[in-house]
């Protein structure tokens, strides 16, 4: 039980690292005017990632603001969730793993 519900926080934050790093790409594309958010699927992506994303990073973007126009809030959020996978994931879940082993 206590593999499985590592394995379910991992697999989330793992989601949230790719949909933050697809988040980005798709703000560059459309800031360099690549594609257009007239699109109205490009338009629904790119809400979707903004509702999913905005509540992570606003609050590092409150602290840092952007450097010469430059937002390094997923940068800083990114490696966040790294060291919480890599880190206190197992150390939370460790004696939990254990005990139910």
């Amino acid at each position: 039980m206590g593999s499985f519900l590592y394995f379910i926080v991992d697999g989330l934050l793992g989601l949230l690292v790719v949909a933050i790093i697809i988040s980005a790409i798709l703000s560059w594309l459309v800031a360099f005017d690549v594609i257009n958010l007239r699109n109205q699927f490009v338009y629904n992506v790119a809400r979707f990632l903004d509702a999913l994303t905005r509540p992570i990073l606003r609050p590092v973007q409150k602290v840092i603001p952007p450097i010469g126009g430059v937002d390094i809030s997923p940068i800083i959020v990114l490696l966040v969730i790294q060291g919480i996978r890599q880190f206190l994931l197992p150390l939370a879940f460790g004696p939990l793993i254990a005990v139910l082993h």
